[in-house]
């Protein structure tokens, strides 16, 4: 397998482990970036980017990164709060009056971002095509009844995070949130990454390779098995009415491809992935471009969640948007995913395996994109191999656990 890119000599392991993702652990195309004090130390592509026709892999290839979109959107709302505009403290309503219908005008802004607002998924039926009609979708959530006391659980908002922090971000700016994305984000830091991905850029667009849950082998999360036996279910509510949004192949459609999906409709890749993340890892700001302040990093790093989800049915740790490690390891094989990282760490994964995150102590910032879905929804032995890597070439030592320290 020919792959290409640089990689410094301190992290010649990270290329070993992406090369060795290929030779043993599946992979079909994919894509490694890293950045330490700003400056790029890996980056690595290689592979096969559409299994039909053997286009492969190369500089421009980007893929759709899932909920790794989840921490755009959030980084979002935190560039508002850091310039004051919007109040993650607040009530829901001060910005979008709507929303407190059926009870929910209690609902905090913060509230929303940590999966605590009790509205994991719709539960009037969506009509086909449904996630591609962003009015239908804020409209009904706006309109529905928590499943929960918003503040008193957490449960993870998989498909519903975007519309609901996103409206916000709408309600604030005047701006869709793919439009205030890329004004504040994507076009002052030059990202390959978009919600809403314009037309002219598919043929650069990798094709999703979804698992085959009849191969040998492959074990499905609980929470999928939960959502197939059980409809009714917060699984099943959440996985199953989407307007078929989560049919096999549609996400890969031109319709789901230009869509403002802000919590799993993301197109981007490695280079993008960390390049956002770049100013996180130094204080807020990179080569002139302030995202938010430094004041403002606690908020997006502080663990604020923690416990099993409502949702998934397994531990889970959020910030206020993001991700925090989370050690699975000693669940059953088919739950046992989690996220391997330091404390100081936050970042996003995306449903098999994708992971984008900054970490503000080490100065570093990394993504990783792949078109082979594993069959859960965080990070699974490819991805967490090249973080290890990382963390090895930077000295640090992983606990009994399997948490990075230094």
């Amino acid at each position: 397998m020919l792959i290409q890119g640089t990689c410094a000599s301190q992290f010649a392991e990270v290329r070993t482990e992406f090369e060795r993702n290929f030779a043993e652990r599946g992979e079909v195309g994919a894509s490694v970036h890293v950045t330490l004090d700003g400056e790029p130390v890996v980056d690595l592509w290689g592979g096969v980017a559409d299994l039909q026709t053997d286009r492969p892999w190369s500089e421009e290839t980007i893929v759709h990164v899932w909920s790794c979109t989840k921490a755009a959107t959030a980084l979002c709302a935190h560039i508002l709060a850091s310039r004051g505009e919007l109040d993650l403290n607040a009530p829901v309503v001060r910005y979008w009056p709507e929303y407190g219908a059926e009870g929910k005008d209690a609902t905090l802004v913060r509230h929303v971002l940590s999966h605590q607002a009790g509205l994991p998924a719709a539960t009037s039926a969506l009509p086909a095509g449904a996630f591609y009609d962003w009015e239908l979708v804020t409209s009904a959530l706006a309109a529905q009844k928590p499943l929960w006391e918003p503040g008193t659980r957490h449960g993870y908002h998989g498909l519903t995070f975007g519309f609901l922090v996103g409206e916000i971000v709408r309600r604030v700016t005047g701006l869709t949130l793919g439009q205030f994305f890329e004004k504040e984000v994507s076009g002052p830091l030059g990202l390959d990454f978009w919600m809403g991905l314009p037309e002219d850029l598919e043929p650069h667009v990798a094709h999703t390779i979804p698992v085959d849950p009849t191969q040998p082998g492959v074990l499905l999360p609980s929470l999928f098995v939960t959502a197939l036996t059980q409809p009714e279910s917060l699984p099943g509510l959440m996985l199953l009415n989407n307007g078929g949004y989560m049919a096999p192949g549609e996400s890969d459609s031109r319709a789901a491809h230009a869509a403002e999906m802000g919590a799993i409709g993301g197109i981007s890749n490695a280079r993008g992935l960390a390049g956002m993340y770049r100013p996180l890892a130094l204080g807020g700001s990179y080569n002139g471009v302030r995202l938010v302040e430094e004041s403002q990093l606690p908020q997006m790093s502080s663990v604020v969640v923690a416990g099993l989800d409502a949702v998934v049915g397994v531990p889970s740790r959020f910030a206020l948007g993001f991700q925090k490690a989370t050690d699975n390891t000693y669940l059953p094989p088919q739950d046992s995913e989690g996220l391997l990282l330091p404390e100081e760490a936050f970042g996003h994964t995306g449903m098999g395996g994708s992971l984008g995150f900054a970490d503000p102590r080490t100065r570093i910032s990394f993504g990783y994109t792949m078109n082979r879905q594993g069959p859960g929804l965080a990070l699974n032995v490819r991805g967490q191999s090249l973080v290890d890597a990382v963390y090895r070439a930077l000295g640090y030592r992983q606990s009994g656990g399997g948490t990075w320290f230094a």
